[in-house]
């Protein structure tokens, strides 16, 4: 028994130990309660992002591998492999991906809330369970990870997991021999940057755990990841990920994302690095600090883009749930723990309700189904003839995804000329697809983004639709002249006839439409 299990051990007598079951029953019934109803506040959103993983699976399912298109060489313009495979299982089983993915998320949201109330409860006693559980469910992010539709609540668990089996490394359990090179393997097919986040511990029970089993399979792990890592260089052509080269290394918006996911997460992180200050304590705090340090470090360093409510924080945020849980859980005095534990689950409530893009992502899920997934719907529907069902578009997400064309990336995620420094105007120029969706604050764009030239990009183009997306923010269809009378018609059906269910003519970016929205949702 580790000193942490002393601490808390030794302060319940034996008699009383079965009489603390039923409160924190009751508490975990609470939180549960709490959890699911976040869960359906925030069923609606899909993020567009998620729509570029769904076309990479639904590619796989059909049996065309991993690809955006059909037609030339295969680009890696996803960072989440094991994720895409996932959602070809969907595809193949015919669930729409969306759902899909909902649920997945759903069943490891409740995962991970299962392990924070076990091991918070089992290593802080009552108090470890509330902070620790408390702070995960009262924090708004979370629902909106958990149904946007990517790997990030897949990440989240897996990680928790990892550090749990650390933990009871440190207690003198041994470990199943499988489990962590398993873990490990999974979580950087998750993510790249996963392999790093679960390696402290791996490394951790190797030394702490010896036998010839662990290292059986720990070299078959190593044999499938390096496996994989020679596979996707051969099929797609290049070291790294497509995103990789578009993404990384802004120092000055890394130094951004620090600052602030230091702020958002300040009293979990505060009490987590607290736990290095006492002995009894000490190992604990070093394995999570480190696994901590190693998720954010990858972050820190690019300056992620589409981090919507802090989504990459959110990663090693049920760690830090754990490890405040830990902190006050295991202090002398309940009364200090108690007061630090409300301020770490307040300020975790206080600070997801308050996020500067909260009204954006609430209202998020409508407005891309009147805008962009009716655009994609359209253009799917629209007589063109299958050799010119051709688009390039900068949101490469529902519009590629539901239209099934052919398309062009001209931020470049899911283009490798274009990523590596290719001129997109040029690119998509010289391809001269049927359609081009151009991305414009007004419904009548006046200049590009992301290094378009609009007005050579569009020459001889009609513009056919502008579909706004919320204030600020349109998508304005460009068609060649012989097609843009079909295309014209089928988008503006389409977006006429998704509007009556998505809040029509509610294009404001506040918290207070999506509560009225959920309040028309009630049976009450």
């Amino acid at each position: 028994m580790t000193a942490v299990h002393a601490d808390i051990d030794s302060t319940v007598p034996e008699a009383d130990r079965p009489k603390r079951t039923l409160p924190a029953l009751l508490a975990s019934l609470g939180l549960l309660v709490v959890f699911l109803a976040g869960a359906w506040a925030a069923w609606f959103f899909t993020i567009d992002d998620a729509f570029i993983s769904f076309r990479y699976s639904a590619n796989l399912a059909a049996g065309h591998g991993p690809v955006w298109n059909l037609q030339g060489p295969p680009v890696e313009g996803f960072t989440n492999f094991a994720w895409v495979v996932w959602g070809a299982l969907g595809s193949v089983l015919g669930v729409a991906l969306p759902l899909f993915t909902k649920l997945t998320s759903l069943v490891l949201g409740l995962l991970t809330l299962a392990m924070l109330l076990r091991e918070g409860h089992r290593r802080g006693g009552m108090l470890g369970l509330l902070v620790g559980a408390g702070a995960y469910v009262v924090f708004l992010p979370t629902y909106f990870h958990i149904t946007g539709g990517l790997e990030t609540a897949a990440f989240a668990a897996v990680l928790l997991r990892v550090v749990v089996l650390g933990l009871r490394v440190l207690d003198g359990t041994q470990l199943r021999a499988w489990e962590p090179p398993v873990l490990l393997v999974l979580l950087g097919m998750i993510r790249p940057e996963g392999a790093l986040a679960a390696l402290p511990v791996v490394l951790w029970w190797l030394v702490r755990q010896r036998g010839r089993a662990q290292w059986l399979w720990t070299g078959a792990a190593a044999l499938v990841g390096a496996g994989y890592f020679v596979w996707r260089w051969q099929f797609y052509g290049q070291l790294l990920p497509n995103t990789f080269y578009v993404k990384f290394g802004n120092l000055s918006l890394g130094w951004i994302w620090t600052k602030h996911t230091t702020l958002v997460l300040l009293p979990l992180l505060l009490l987590t690095l607290s736990l290095l200050f006492r002995r009894a304590t000490r190992a604990v705090g070093v394995l999570l600090v480190v696994t901590v340090g190693v998720t954010y470090v990858t972050y820190a360093v690019s300056g992620p883009t589409m981090d919507y409510l802090d989504r990459f924080a959110d990663h090693a945020v049920p760690v830090l749930c754990l490890g405040a849980a830990l902190a006050v859980g295991t202090l002398g005095s309940r009364v200090v723990g108690s007061v630090l534990g409300a301020v770490a689950v307040g300020w975790s409530a206080w600070a997801g309700a308050t996020a500067p893009d909260l009204g954006a992502i609430t209202n998020y899920g409508p407005d891309l189904q009147r805008a962009h997934v009716a655009i994609g719907k359209g253009l799917a529907k629209a007589e063109v003839p299958a050799a010119n069902r051709t688009l390039a578009v900068t949101d490469a997400g529902a519009i590629p995804y539901f239209s099934g064309w052919e398309s062009i990336d001209y931020i470049g995620l899911n283009d490798r000329a274009i990523a590596h420094g290719a001129d997109p105007t040029d690119v998509v120029a010289n391809a001269r697809p049927t359609v081009v969706v151009v991305t414009s604050a007004d419904p009548v764009p006046t200049a590009g983004r992301y290094g378009f030239d609009l007005a050579r990009g569009t020459a001889g183009y009609v513009r056919v639709n502008s579909v706004q997306l919320r204030e600020g923010y349109w998508q304005v269809v460009y068609a060649l002249p012989q097609y843009a009378g079909t295309v014209g018609s089928h988008v503006q059906e389409a977006v006429a006839q998704a509007a009556p269910a998505n809040d029509p003519g509610q294009p404001l970016d506040t918290v207070e439409r999506w509560l009225n929205r959920l309040r028309r949702q009630l049976p009450f």
